[in-house]
Parts: C-alpha cells; structure tokens; sequence
C-alpha cells in the first residue's frame, strides 16, 4: 500500500492573519522568476512578493517608475508557476490604480492572469480610496506607506528615511490608520524610524512589515537580490545571507578557462555515437569496400546524397 500524501495548499491572507495572531514573525522575500520562486517556496516562505523593485535590480531600469503591467504580470506568472504554498502578492506598477476602476481592472489581471492572491498598493491615506474599492471587490490587499518608490519625484526624487520630523510621524500614524481602515490585510513600512514603526505596530490590529523600518514590526521583507548578494549595491538596511554574485563570477571565470584549455567539454559531458554507424554514414563501412570503393576518407560532407 503506497502512502498517501498531503496535497499542498495554497497560504491565503486568513493564515497570515493567525501567524499574526499567534505573534509569529512573518518573512517576506521578493520574487521574480520561476526558479528563485520554486527555491523559496520550498524553504517555507510564507509570502513572495513579486515587487516593481524587478525593473531595478533585473530590467536595469533607474527607478520602478518605468515598469508596466506587461512585465509585472509576465514575472507574477513566472513566480507562480514557481511556488505552490507561498501566498503570491503582486506590485501594482505606477499609475495602474490611478483611478478605482483602473485599479479593479489591474488587480483582477493579477489575479486572473498572473496567478497571484493579492496586490500591494502603495500610499496612505490618498490610496485609501483605491485599496477599499479593491478589497469591496474581493481582492486582498496589502498596503505600503513610509517612502513609497513611485512616489519618488514627489518625495524629492532621494531616497531617505520618512518620518522623523513629528509633522511627518504624524503623517505616518494617519496613513497607517487609513490603510488599516480601508480593509487591507497588512501594510508595509518602508524606510521608517525604528521607534515609530514599532509605535504603529502597537496600535494597528493588521501586521506590518518592515523593510528599513527595524525589528518592532510584525514581519520584514527583503530584496531577492539583496538577500543572496546578487546586485552591486546593497542599501543599509538589507543584510546579505550569500555572496552569490562572486559564486556566478568565478563559476564564469572558470568555465572560460576550461574552454581555453580544451577541457570543455570532457568525457562527462559528451555523447558518442557507434563508431560503425558513423563509418555507414561516411561511406566507410564494409559494404563500401571494393573496386567502387570511396575515398579511404569517406564521403565528403558536401556531396548530394
């Protein structure tokens, strides 16, 4: 009798909602194709987020400004297609939510098409209005405040730390309300001074979580890229877990010296034919043998035959 085994299920927002409950850290990593979602899934990541931060750290874009509908759903699929239990949540790109029914339209395409169970929406209290309009019409969503990368040209176009001036904290407190309000299932705090994103913790009853926004929020999240040591820049508040750019690197350098050397490819890695097959082929087997006989060659590769 073989043993039967569990089919996988899929986390969904009520699971993230108990871990929050039951004061478990939430991990959440971002995700952009199909192999690295697989990898993740399958250590147990509870949330991938397939971020527009892709047109940076994979589409060599300068900001997440340029990245389309097109590529997030082309990614969201990818991911997906990776990982079976990880709740999959999809980065509405700039101006897809510029209006409600704009954004029901793109966030129903990330559903639909992409595969995913959730959008995250950035903006405080101005997004309110969309991710309510989102959540009415049956679609989680996860909000975003602090410093938001589509916002970047409003917010002085530098990347820095919201929130520090009380004008600014208070700001904060009141998007964060607004979002919670709006019915989103969890928020993310980016760029937040430690003490304040740990103040609004306290007092939201969603998790947060936290990226740059120290250890007090319900959960944090980390660049793919970032956390493998993959890109060429690592921002203060991302920690590196793997070198994973000098492994590509030498692994490049030395099958390039391997092909140099003619030891690539090697025996391991070559198929051979039957030598008599081969002789057939060129007109060198025995039938060939005779007062007609072909060249001792055999046939040249160029002949009609």
């Amino acid at each position: 009798m073989s043993a039967t085994t569990e089919p996988v299920r899929r986390m969904t927002v009520d699971d993230i909602a108990r871990m929050y409950a039951d004061g478990q850290p939430i991990p959440m990593i971002t995700a952009y194709d199909y192999p690295s979602a697989a990898i993740l899934d399958e250590v147990g990541i509870p949330i991938l987020l397939v971020g527009d931060s892709l047109g940076q750290v994979l589409l060599g874009y300068d900001s997440t400004v340029r990245v389309t509908m097109t590529e997030m759903l082309h990614h969201t699929k990818a991911v997906a297609r990776g990982a079976r239990r990880a709740l999959i949540v999809g980065d509405m790109p700039f101006l897809s939510y510029a209006n409600t029914d704009e954004a029901v339209e793109n966030a129903g395409r990330f559903l639909q098409e992409g595969g995913a169970q959730a959008v995250k929406v950035e903006g405080g209290t101005r997004s309110a209005r969309i991710t309510e309009a989102l959540v009415r019409s049956g679609v989680p969503v996860m909000g975003h405040i602090g410093w938001t990368p589509q916002a970047q040209h409003g917010m002085g176009g530098k990347v820095r730390v919201q929130g520090k001036t009380r004008d600014q904290a208070r700001s904060l407190l009141a998007d964060a309300y607004a979002v919670q309000e709006a019915g989103a299932f969890s928020i993310v705090l980016e760029l937040v001074p430690a003490q304040l994103a740990a103040a609004i913790t306290e007092r939201l009853r969603i998790p947060t979580i936290g990226i740059g926004a120290g250890p007090g929020c319900s959960g944090q999240v980390q660049v793919f890229t970032d956390l493998i040591g993959l890109g060429d820049f690592r921002p203060r508040h991302a920690r590196a877990y793997a070198n994973v750019r000098e492994v590509i690197a030498q692994a490049a350098r030395s099958y390039a010296a391997d092909v140099a050397a003619g030891t690539f490819p090697g025996e391991a890695e070559t198929v051979r034919m039957d030598d008599a097959v081969l002789d057939e082929v060129l007109g060198r087997g025995e039938h060939d043998r005779g007062p007609a006989a072909v060249p001792s060659t055999g046939i040249p590769l160029d002949r009609d035959l």
